[in-house]
């Protein structure tokens, strides 16, 4: 049981130092100013973001999803502008060894409500060949559209894990904008708010005062087995799977622990 010191100013181990809320609230505004210049630097960084320029692509190039073969055109569902995540896939692996990175950017990324009120589209595409997403798809519940981008050349298809943006004028297609690396950290609501608790996303590359829990590896609570232990071993899957109807402890993985 954890009792409060008779000094109310002597650090709890592992634990911020406690202050009187005047104390507090004035800290607070000084964190506030550097928040502030980091939004508006943010703000900077997407009117620039706007005015990259583009490229044209060949809108006809067909993908699979659930109508079979369609132009990548078919997509915008009509609308001006696409957003596109690009989820990565393992030829074979059975629903718990596929990208537990990518189902933690899915599974944020349920429905496309307020990006079609804005007039923009959300397709999710991977490289997996469509008759091994299909069922993945419907197992993990997801209403978002898939498309199977199999053999077909980047942008529409190549390298898997990131956002990307296009925009049609008519039948025309081009790409305004692709993330990279952390670039999908958006989709995640979860990072936001872990980045404003004490012990932050509890990852090792993080720089957290001394006596801090120790971090671990990037992801490292993606996964879990049955009991909620997380880890990579041969009983876990990405968490959301859990949920899951028909989800059940399982001993082989085929490839897993790639993560992005």
């Amino acid at each position: 049981m954890t009792s409060t010191p008779d000094d109310p100013t002597t650090p709890l181990p592992g634990h911020p130092r406690v202050v009187d809320l005047p104390t507090w609230e004035a800290e607070r505004d000084t964190l506030l100013v550097r928040e502030k210049a980091h939004t508006h630097e943010a703000d900077a960084i997407a009117a620039a973001r706007r005015r990259l320029p583009m490229v044209e692509i060949d809108g006809t190039v067909e993908v699979t999803g659930t109508d079979g073969p369609v132009p990548f055109l078919d997509l915008f569902q009509g609308r001006d502008e696409l957003v596109v995540y690009q989820h990565m896939w393992h030829d074979g692996a059975p629903h718990q060894g596929q990208c537990e990175g990518c189902t933690w950017t899915a599974w944020n990324l349920k429905d496309a409500v307020y990006l079609n009120a804005r007039g923009v589209s959300f397709a999710i595409v991977t490289t997996g060949a469509w008759d091994e997403v299909a069922p993945y798809v419907e197992f993990m519940g997801y209403a978002q559209p898939w498309y199977s981008v199999r053999d077909l050349d980047a942008p529409v298809g190549g390298e898997m894990g990131y956002l990307s943006c296009f925009l049609r004028d008519g039948d025309s297609v081009f790409l305004t904008y692709r993330t990279t690396g952390r670039g999908t950290e958006p989709t995640n609501p979860a990072f936001a708010l872990l980045d404003m608790t004490p012990y932050g996303r509890g990852e090792a590359w993080e720089v957290s005062p001394a006596g801090w829990p120790v971090g671990r590896d990037p992801g490292w609570f993606w996964r879990s087995d049955a009991d909620g232990v997380a880890g990579w071993s041969g009983s876990t899957r990405p968490v959301p799977q859990w949920s899951r109807p028909g989800a059940t402890p399982v001993e082989s993985l085929g490839r897993h622990g790639h993560h992005h």
